[in-house]
């Protein structure tokens, strides 16, 4: 069943009620949560204070992370910005919605995220960075390729923080006050305080930072880290020491400033007397491997890779004390558990699991994973640099991955949290347990784990020498 239909004999009649309701009653609760959802992009998991960071000052996430569900396993499985992007609004594996390399765009796979909570009702709207449309960085995205958001203040995908363009209702383009994630945020906070006043509504933000360039912070950050004093993970080589601690140091910067966004977002729920009666989540696309193992950025089945935060308060049906939470979260789980935190149905297009019934479970299901995937490597870690397609397997404990030719990597994150010994080869009862179970998790997500050219055949990609679909600006 196309979206569009589902929504018209589902659940469509709902948003025209809900638009009279608005209007009759604008100081009571809302019979439905709103949905504040703010990711970064490449922030890994390790990289905060209540994780355990000694380097990085993130004082209101780690406040936040004390009155929250902590959600400790969640998994970027593909981990690229417009993979991930593209699970987040459809809750479909990549081989099925065909997001599988950056700068393609989205088709029609079912009903969207934004399309679900609209014909519940809410008002949809989406800031920043977007990275599923496919037709250039710098293009206009029209109404009807927005995937059910309405308020939009969007660009493609820039990387330059402090020149950041963007568009609203029409083809003019305009640009971000300063440092942009703060002129988002300040976005974010005037649509907050407005829709407080109607309810419910579900906002989108997606910040460009920490993704390099690095060096590009607000100065008065960047003062905050010196390279030569941060403390290095154990899994990052001598030969690496050097460039990973100029990266971290402008990263850091990066996160701290995003961490005083969180602040701003927090207080303008509080001020705005919505705070109990909103989800809000705070999480990240993938993360950078930033050194560790020698590499850099993502798609890596690495820890420093695949690992994201993500924090989510509900205090209305949580509290608002800290809770950890064990379950594997992957990227196509994150739509439906939250749809079922709204009471929203789930469209049947959707092929993540509802997750919501484990966020108060401090332990994980004995049989508990996520899937690990790279269909088609490419840019920096292409084939001639090491990059191969592989599948994988990210549990509670161990982390098991495949390529094409066998076993690959093997390891026991209790016992060894670096990931620094691969035990393929002398643990082989357990690699061919943890292999059944992978072999189950491909056959139950109707993954075949074909080489990259079947992937990019079947949806008509061209790439350049590097792997990549080429993009404008």
């Amino acid at each position: 069943m196309r979206r569009r239909t589902f929504i018209r004999s589902a659940i469509g009649g709902l948003a025209a009620a809900a638009v009279g309701t608005r209007a009759r009653a604008a100081t009571r609760k809302p019979s439905r949560p709103n949905l504040v959802y703010v990711f970064a992009d490449q922030w890994r998991a390790q990289a905060t204070g209540y994780a355990g960071d000694p380097n990085v000052r993130t004082p209101n996430l780690d406040r936040l992370a004390g009155e929250c569900v902590n959600v400790r396993n969640a998994i970027s499985g593909w981990p690229v910005c417009s993979p991930y992007r593209g699970s987040l609004i459809t809750g479909q594996y990549p081989h099925t919605h065909g997001i599988f390399v950056n700068d393609v765009p989205l088709g029609d796979t079912g009903v969207s995220f934004g399309e679900a909570l609209k014909g519940a009702g809410y008002a949809t709207g989406y800031i920043g960075k977007w990275h599923l449309d496919g037709r250039g960085r710098s293009s206009y995205i029209p109404q009807e390729r927005r995937q059910g958001f309405d308020f939009w203040r969007v660009l493609e995908c820039t990387h330059d923080y402090n020149q950041s363009s963007y568009y609203a209702d029409n083809d003019t383009k305009r640009v971000w006050d300063g440092y942009d994630a703060f002129a988002q945020t300040r976005e974010a906070q005037g649509v907050i305080r407005e829709q407080a006043k109607a309810g419910p509504f579900a906002l989108f933000l997606s910040w460009g930072p920490p993704h390099n360039p690095y060096e590009t912070a607000p100065a008065e950050y960047r003062a905050m880290y010196s390279p030569d004093k941060l403390a290095l993970r154990p899994n990052v080589p001598r030969e690496a020491e050097a460039w990973a601690r100029t990266d971290l140091a402008g990263y850091y910067a990066h996160c701290t400033a995003l961490d005083d966004c969180v602040r701003d977002l927090l207080k303008t729920l509080e001020d705005s007397g919505v705070a109990d009666d909103t989800v809000f989540v705070f999480t990240s696309d993938h993360g950078d491997m930033l050194g560790s193992h020698g590499e850099m950025r993502k798609q890596r089945p690495w820890d420093e890779s695949n690992r994201v935060p993500f924090l989510l308060r509900y205090p209305r049906r949580f509290g608002s004390r800290a809770r950890s939470c064990g379950a594997m979260l992957n990227s196509p789980d994150i739509m439906p558990t939250l749809l079922s935190l709204c009471d929203i149905p789930i469209p049947s297009s959707v092929e993540g699991r509802d997750l919501s019934p484990a966020l108060t479970r401090r332990k994980a299901d004995d049989d508990d994973a996520a899937l690990l995937a790279c269909y088609a490597p490419f840019g920096e870690w292409t084939r001639e640099k090491g990059g191969r397609e592989y599948r994988g397997i990210r549990t509670p404990r161990y982390t098991y991955v495949r390529d094409l030719r066998g076993p690959w990597l093997l390891f026991d994150n209790e016992k060894d949290p670096y990931q620094q010994h691969n035990l393929c080869d002398s643990e082989t009862a357990l690699r061919e347990r943890l292999d059944s179970q992978l072999m189950r998790k491909l056959k139950e997500a109707a993954d075949e784990f074909l080489p990259a050219e079947a992937y990019l055949a079947k949806w008509g990609y061209k790439t350049d020498p590097s792997g990549t679909v080429p993009y404008k600006p």
